[in-house]
């Protein structure tokens, strides 16, 4: 397990790197901050102290170099619009998003279980053709287009639900959860009717059902139990998906999380925020993509063998 751990962890280091350096690279190809932070009237001298100030007159290596040496001593610099820790403005931020994307993963795992397991239970029925239907539908529904008909019809046309913010009951989480689950509960529905129609045809649960055994002791008790791997291994990449791809949903939604803060940053040239909320990103995706593989690997023994020494 040492083994596979350290060769899963050197494979995923590789692309965290590209990305903080592309990330740092592209961002200053939006334009100098100078031009954004001061007025039109400034002089050449107030734009140079400006620029000096913040560590823009240098080189790009050498401002390179500046960031990563302070990054690795937890300092990700000063943001450009609040004048705040672009680290804890993060660290605010992040929290929301995970928990906007923990919800959203529950609700779909616990949804694609009851739907899956009952099309599977029945292959070929009317309940298997609508579960069907419906999730190869909602794997295929773009987010921002649901996003966008959510806030149109429940939000505008029947005011029924808040179009963005935190403020409320309730009603605040509709929207943005449900944009962010129909994708991931779409796929879990196929993945959990395919899995639990081989696991229904084993010669156990053939047994079990010879005995007399109690239906949904059979589906629920024997067949699920014996076919969650897949769904697992599926779930935390979708996991993943949802904290990469919340930036869409809380742009539109206003809500404060990690991706409306990058996009923020970006129109507003705040490179340290931008920085700090890219790199954190990265390496907590890093980190749930090792414990996802690990958690596979001691499932399934196979998928340690199956990594190349």
């Amino acid at each position: 397990m040492t083994s596979f751990l350290r060769k899963r962890i050197v494979s995923s280091a590789i692309p965290l790197v590209f990305v903080v350096l592309g990330v740092f690279c592209l961002a200053r190809l939006t334009g100098s901050p100078v031009d954004l932070y001061l007025p039109l009237s400034a002089t050449a001298q107030q734009r140079a102290e400006f620029s000096a100030a913040h560590g823009f007159d240098d080189s790009i290596p050498v401002q390179l170099w500046d960031y990563l040496a302070h990054a690795a001593q937890l300092d990700f610099g000063t943001s450009l619009r609040t004048g705040e820790s672009a680290g804890s403005m993060v660290l605010k931020a992040f929290p929301v998003t995970l928990q906007l994307a923990g919800m959203t993963m529950l609700l779909a795992i616990l949804g694609a279980l009851l739907v899956g397991s009952l099309a599977a239970y029945r292959p070929n029925s009317l309940i298997d053709r609508i579960a069907g239907l419906l999730s190869m539908t909602a794997a295929s529904i773009p987010d921002f287009w649901f996003a966008i008909m959510g806030v149109l019809v429940f939000g505008v046309g029947l005011g029924w639900l808040p179009t963005s913010g935190t403020l409320g009951g309730p009603e605040i989480w509709v929207l943005p959860i449900a944009t962010l689950l129909i994708r991931p509960f779409g796929v879990l529905v196929q993945v959990v009717r395919g899995s639990m129609v081989g696991a229904l045809s084993a010669p156990y649960v053939k047994v079990a059902r010879s005995k007399g055994a109690d239906p949904k002791r059979v589906v629920f008790g024997h067949a699920l139990r014996n076919s969650i791997t897949p769904v697992l291994t599926v779930a935390g990449d979708l996991t993943v998906g949802l904290v990469n791809g919340a930036v869409i949903v809380e742009t539109i939604f206003g809500w404060p999380g990690i991706g409306k803060l990058m996009i923020d940053s970006i129109l507003q040239r705040d490179f340290a925020v931008l920085q700090a909320a890219v790199l954190i990103t990265a390496v907590t995706i890093f980190a749930l993509n090792i414990v996802i593989d690990v958690c596979h690997a001691l499932i399934d023994p196979r998928v340690r063998q199956a990594v190349p020494a």
